[in-house]
């Protein structure tokens, strides 16, 4: 397979030479393990109270694995809901390392929604990706967005779950998810760090394709399977402006 893909460089590419070419085909990314975990210590169930000091003692760090100033730290997470263990620990220590960027990818798309299905989180300030889109409509002076979005779902608390809609989608909708992305990363980064930070996501094509036959994704596109859910998100948002601070919505 190598000696073929270097012929068909070869005959497209008639200024590199196979030396050249082989030295293309054999780069590969360096694999290191950086950051080193605590098993017994689990953010993601912490209380509020004590979440922010948890995380800031999660993760060490192995120094001298990358080259300061050059090297691009690419990391895996397999999801980002609120963002504060990477804020409060994994970029500052990171950053540390003195890569020049510092790159997280998300296996999961942008969570939007509340999960009513499974784990019980329903408060919309809550997620990150919701924060970055709030403060994005700010910023683009289209705040008309939010109070419509509220008033539409005010106007739906007394009505059967069945005839509910989700209209917090329109909260998304003016923004591509790069433009989201962006803001999160800039929401995450912790001041003073030295390092370029940039968050990619998995979009729900990608996760479609992965796993053709699980179509749950109302955790990041809002397509609730039960009209229960639509209500969920309707209380949820509802909520989130009237500055109710509840647990669960259902």
């Amino acid at each position: 397979m190598i000696e073929e893909k270097k012929k068909f460089l070869r005959q497209h590419i008639s200024n590199l030479s196979i030396d050249e070419i082989t030295a293309i085909l054999d780069r590969r990314p360096r694999i290191e393990k950086v950051a080193l975990k605590d098993v017994k210590l689990r953010t993601f169930i912490a209380q509020d109270a004590g979440r922010n000091d948890l995380a800031a003692h999660v993760y060490d760090v192995t120094y001298g694995s990358i080259n300061a100033g050059k090297d691009n730290l690419v990391v895996i997470d397999d999801s980002i809901v609120r963002g504060t263990t990477l804020k409060q620990s994994i970029i500052k220590i990171l950053d540390r390392l003195g890569p020049k960027q510092i790159v997280i990818v998300s296996s999961s798309p942008q969570i939007r929604y509340p999960d009513c299905y499974g784990i019980d989180m329903s408060r919309m300030n809550e997620f990150i990706a919701f924060k970055a889109a709030i403060e994005l409509l700010k910023e683009t002076g289209q705040q008309h967005i939010i109070n419509e979005v509220y008033k539409k779902s005010k106007a739906q608390e007394g009505l059967p779950k069945e005839e509910v809609v989700n209209y917090v989608r329109e909260i998304y909708q003016p923004f591509s998810n790069d433009q989201i992305s962006k803001k999160i990363a800039e929401m995450l980064t912790p001041e003073g760090t030295k390092a370029k930070v940039k968050i990619v996501y998995q979009n729900l094509e990608g996760l479609h394709s992965a796993c053709p036959n699980h179509k749950g994704d109302w955790y990041f596109s809002g397509n609730y399977p039960t009209p229960g859910g639509n209500r969920v998100i309707n209380n949820a948002y509802i909520n989130y402006i009237e500055g109710k601070d509840t647990r669960s919505y259902q």
